[in-house]
């Protein structure tokens, strides 16, 4: 942390190398988060970018909270994302109960009986912008419940809760894609 918390205060005060730095350590993370919630490539990499650019407009309005730097990253790619969408609303968004059963608890053994990154991408589409956000980060970025709770300002029980009802909701997905539905 304290690694972190002089690569940001080096950065805000503007040191030659400092930014680039932070690029490098967050960008892939940023990416893909925004990549699985857009499911387009050159808009994931157009988003990614902007949110290192706000980052680095705003980087001296930065206040250390105790919590990583990160999850003011990933605040910045969730608002742009949003953005986004409301500018272009999806019409695929279907709402899914929120007492569904999964018949898996995680992605990677979904990904294992067979289904397509398309599907899976697909299926996220249909789960709730909270219900994608906690999968994504817990999933594809492989961060912890406590690191998903600090980006987005939640507790842990919070967390836990909104990953139950977002496997149970991907799992229900995932077997009508199987079967053929949706």
């Amino acid at each position: 942390m304290q690694d972190e918390r002089d690569l940001i205060l080096r950065a805000q005060a503007y040191e030659p190398g400092a930014f680039a730095e932070i690029y490098e350590r967050y960008y892939q993370g940023i990416y893909n988060y925004i990549f699985y919630r857009v499911t387009d490539d050159p808009l994931a990499e157009d988003l990614a970018a902007e949110v290192f650019v706000k980052a680095l407009e705003a980087i001296d309005t930065y206040t250390f909270r105790g919590v990583p730097f990160s999850a003011w990253l990933y605040r910045i790619a969730n608002n742009l994302v949003t953005d986004h969408f409301r500018r272009r609303p999806r019409h695929n968004h279907l709402p899914l109960e929120e007492t569904q059963i999964a018949t898996d608890d995680n992605p990677n053994d979904m990904l294992e009986r067979g289904f397509t990154q398309r599907e899976l991408q697909n299926a996220l589409g249909l789960l709730t912008d909270e219900q994608q956000q906690v999968v994504i980060l817990k999933f594809v970025d492989g961060l912890s419940n406590l690191e998903v709770a600090q980006i987005l300002g939640k507790t842990e029980g919070a967390i836990k809760s909104l990953q139950h009802r977002a496997l149970a909701s991907l799992g229900r997905v995932l077997e009508d894609f199987a079967h053929g539905g949706i």
